[in-house]
């Protein structure tokens, strides 16, 4: 596997070896010794998550406050999205910023998003298939949202149309507004 920090570095992209015959393939999807030596970080996952979705849905952006927070390793494997990671850490050099990473079953990229930030993803094809591991389970009422579209945050989604959105995501607020890591 390869890690290539971003410009954010606590976020991380990683790319498979991939080993094809005239089988098909094969890749390694995660290996707990690779992701320590490639992030320096040791990570329990303790939960996995599978969404489907058609495209022009958008997911985000979503994060959990401590004790609960989350830290999630994205892939897709059918499909397309844009995949986003905000700093949500106030006094981080880089609170309110975001990176943004084209996932897709083709690339087999991954994206590791850890603690403190929020993730948010735009689907760019029908049927798009979004596995993520999560360092801490699901947590309702730690579980917060910023707006995708806060001006705060001016992240150059890839599509310049209105996204479908969940009555949640669609009422979220913006950074200013939102509770954040402290």
């Amino acid at each position: 596997m390869e890690f290539r920090r971003l410009a954010i570095p606590h976020v991380v992209l990683i790319e498979p070896k991939v080993f094809t015959d005239d089988r098909g393939l094969f890749f390694e999807s995660f290996n707990a010794h690779e992701f320590e030596r490639g992030t320096g970080l040791r990570r329990d996952f303790v939960q996995d998550n599978h969404s489907i979705s058609r495209r022009g849905v958008l997911r985000g952006l979503h994060y959990q406050l401590p004790p609960f927070a989350q830290g999630k390793l994205v892939r897709v494997i059918h499909g397309r999205i844009f995949d986003v990671a905000v700093d949500i850490r106030r006094g981080s050099p880089s609170f309110g910023k975001w990176v943004g990473e084209i996932l897709s079953g083709d690339n087999r990229r991954q994206l590791w998003i850890p603690e403190g930030f929020a993730h948010g993803f735009w689907v760019l094809e029908d049927d798009t298939q979004v596995l993520y591991k999560a360092t801490a389970p699901y947590h309702q009422e730690s579980e917060r949202t910023l707006a995708w579209n806060d001006q705060d945050l001016a992240i150059a989604w890839p599509v310049k149309a209105s996204p479908i959105l969940s009555g949640r995501d669609a009422s979220a607020v913006g950074l200013g507004e939102a509770e954040v890591f402290t």
